[in-house]
């Protein structure tokens, strides 16, 4: 019988879609809306040791094709932020945690810490590109990525996943530096370094200059970037980056994504986007004959050469 289920390093997921870090996750009761729209997981907005109040505005531009956002990574710090995880979990949907830190002792102490908050796995974000000293600016070279993942998984008994950044000349080289140093998955990709300036003002239209695009317009960056991840690592892969439907996210899997995770469509289309890329996936199983999300992973693979 046709089914969406999937199994990410031991998380049960009823369906392939995961809330991607940074939408509609600043409170628990937030992410309970979002369980009950469909989504298959969860991840939190990504969390640091102390809070911190990001950039000033504006912050977020909205183009065309995508958003262009230089958030800063806001958030209450882990102490406070551990009360939204509890409330989450009533949903019974996997809580991912997400966490940021300025160095890799600090990064395996927050892994370990928002574990200890009940996150189901922990995600490290090593590719925000809009906040200095944290994200890509640590995570840009595989020596790095390797090094901290391994300091992150001594501290931690729960998956280890990390979050890779686009915006560098080889992120196959980075995922299997995060497989060698003990990840248990790779998402792929956070958003692309970008800039957007108003002629009327004469200047940057962000505050902060330079921030990360989402959406519908880097999905072929994403695509590519997991099709040559597959191809370097044997730890399961999350795609991400402008799926809005279930076309979007079959491209994602048949390049290699174990599951997906969905973020500015939920932003631009609210969270009925979830049920709506499951039915799409669904619908196309049926007609073509899967059995299961993972029959579809990688097909591409074996396509043209």
């Amino acid at each position: 019988m046709t089914h969406l289920a999937v199994d990410i390093c031991g998380l049960r997921l009823k369906n392939p879609t995961i809330l991607a870090s940074g939408v509609l996750d600043e409170t628990g009761k937030s992410m309970l809306a979002v369980a009950k729209a469909g989504a298959g997981a969860m991840v939190t907005k990504s969390v640091g040791k102390e809070p911190r109040a990001g950039h000033q505005n504006p912050s977020i531009v909205e183009l065309q094709h995508g958003l262009l956002n230089a958030m800063g990574l806001p958030n209450p710090g882990i102490d406070a932020y551990a009360a939204e995880i509890k409330e989450a979990k009533k949903s019974g949907v996997p809580i991912i945690g997400s966490v940021f830190g300025g160095s890799e002792d600090e990064i395996s102490e927050l892994a370990g810490l928002i574990e200890k908050a009940g996150a189901d796995a922990v995600e490290l974000n090593l590719s925000c590109p809009h906040a200095k000293g944290y994200g890509s600016e640590l995570g840009s070279t595989p020596e790095l990525v390797e090094l901290i993942c391994r300091n992150a998984k001594r501290r931690i008994k729960v998956p280890l996943f990390a979050k890779l950044t686009p915006n560098t000349s080889s992120i196959s080289s980075l995922a299997a530096a995060a497989e060698k140093g003990g990840a248990d998955a790779v998402v792929a990709i956070n958003t692309l370094k970008g800039m957007v300036i108003s002629p009327d003002a004469r200047m940057p239209i962000l505050a902060n200059r330079f921030g990360g695009l989402s959406g519908q317009a880097i999905r072929p960056v994403g695509v590519r970037c997991v099709y040559e991840i597959h191809e370097a690592v044997r730890i399961p892969i999350v795609g991400v980056g402008g799926i809005g439907n279930g076309r979007d996210a079959l491209e994602y899997i048949m390049a290699g994504a174990s599951a997906v995770q969905i973020g500015t469509a939920v932003w631009t289309e609210g969270v009925g986007v979830f049920n709506k890329v499951c039915s799409e996936l669904l619908e196309f199983m049926e007609h073509n004959g899967y059995e299961s999300v993972k029959d579809m992973v990688g097909v591409a693979h074996s396509g043209r050469r």
